[in-house]
């Protein structure tokens, strides 16, 4: 039976002091894309309000007057959930509960929801639970009872599904069980990696705000594989969060070189820390990347906040170093009679339309090939163990076979290069 849809109510607060301000986003953009949250956990978006006020009240967020007003609107409207576009402390949500008499949550919840739907990796569901432990536990206290929901619906996913009487010993042990659960996992994940640095296949990370076409552009790159097949793209839909956990696959440069596009998971403006924080761990991909395409939606109004809200993470990860070249995505959806000129760290493509995917894997394929050598080898007979690891290093497809040995033109990477360079052809 399908699970029926929660109503929700939209509350934001616009603070008109600028000295009280936290951050630069404007009330509608944040608005709206609470909205498309709201969706993408399996909300029906039945109305909104936003309150203007000089800072946050104490008790009620909004204003005790605001959250009557909240009430009445709600009943009209058979609201079953209000959200809030800010996170709330545990005293607030029990004192807006007590007026509105239906579930309040904030948007920190509503993320965590999302996240706790989507993750599909044991890594991804630890670590989704972890942050939802970290955010409760110090809202134990404020929220009292109310921290005991039991029914269904948004904010109840994940950890939220016990009773949540448990006491604040028990969210520790549980936060230091999944710690120790994480600790292994990781390193799993780095014996894959330093697999992966030995091979030495260039990575690609691709990073962004969420629903920048981050998936689409994934499935385009590895169809240029030998190997590609259908199953092995990954879920691409128009919605929030599509897709969470970590994703590698394998794709082909013209050259025949073989590079790894890792998909990470994408970013939103007031993503929660706790959430940033557990999920560093997955994105720490991104610091291993020889390249980062940096996916921004181009019909989005609000890109450029987009944009700084990524690099502010990059800089956490302490990848905001590495060469990037910034893809602007969607742009058959824009009214233009002619496409903005693509350059070395610029392009404006569709993932979808295929508009610019060459002039893109072109750009890719001369910032992974810059530090390399393109030379012609002569290889003695004798020398076929060299012959066989460059061939399958390098995917080499284009060799010859003569009198004194095998020739081949490759480009090495400067180690190879440094230990090679005797077996050179002069031209």
């Amino acid at each position: 039976m399908e699970e029926k849809k929660e109503k929700a109510l939209l509350v934001g607060l616009n603070i008109t002091s600028t000295a009280r301000k936290i951050d630069d986003i404007d009330i509608n953009e944040s608005m709206e894309e609470l909205k498309e949250l709201a969706k993408a956990a399996g909300a029906e978006v039945v109305g909104s309000l936003i309150q203007n006020r000089q800072s946050r009240d104490a008790a009620f967020y909004v204003g005790k007057g605001k959250v009557e007003e909240i009430k009445a609107y709600s009943d009209s409207l058979g609201a079953t959930v209000v959200i809030f576009n800010d996170e709330l402390s545990g005293a607030h949500i029990r004192n807006i509960e007590e007026v509105v008499g239906i579930k309040v949550i904030d948007r920190t919840t509503l993320i965590l929801d999302i996240f706790a739907q989507r993750a599909l990796s044991k890594e991804g569901k630890l670590q989704v639970e972890l942050a939802q432990l970290n955010y409760r536990l110090p809202r134990l206290y404020g929220m009292g009872g109310q921290m005991s929901r039991t029914g269904a619906g948004i904010g109840t996913r994940g950890p939220g599904e016990q009773k949540l009487e448990i006491d604040k010993r028990n969210i520790l042990n549980k936060a230091a069980d999944i710690r120790r659960e994480l600790r292994e996992v990781k390193k799993i994940r780095e014996t894959q990696r330093v697999q992966r640095l030995k091979s030495s296949i260039p990575i690609v990370a691709l990073v962004g705000y969420t629903n920048a076409g981050k998936s689409t552009l994934l499935n385009e790159l590895i169809k240029t594989h030998k190997d590609y097949d259908v199953e092995k793209e990954v879920m691409a839909k128009d919605m929030l969060f599509a897709t969470l956990d970590v994703t590698l696959r394998k794709a082909l440069l013209p050259n025949k070189k073989e590079f790894l596009v890792v998909d990470t998971v994408g970013f939103v403006s007031k993503l929660p820390h706790d959430l940033v924080e557990a999920f560093k761990a997955t994105l720490e991909e991104v610091q291993y990347a020889d390249l980062i395409l940096h996916v921004i939606d181009a019909t989005n109004s609000n890109y450029e906040l987009q944009k700084s809200t990524t690099e502010k993470v990059l800089k956490e990860l302490g990848a905001d170093t590495k060469p990037t070249i910034l893809v602007y995505n969607k742009i058959d959806r824009l009214e233009l009679d002619i496409y903005p000129k693509n350059h070395d760290d610029i392009v404006y493509i569709s993932a979808k339309k295929g508009i610019s995917m060459e002039k893109l894997i072109e750009i890719i394929q001369d910032n992974i090939m810059k530090n390399t050598y393109a030379v012609t080898l002569m290889l003695p007979y004798e020398r076929g163990d060299i012959f066989s690891r460059l061939k399958n290093k390098y995917n080499i497809e284009n060799f010859e076979y003569v009198e004194s040995g095998i020739t081949l033109d490759v480009n090495l990477e400067e180690e190879d290069y440094n230990i090679y360079k005797e077996y050179i052809l002069e031209k």
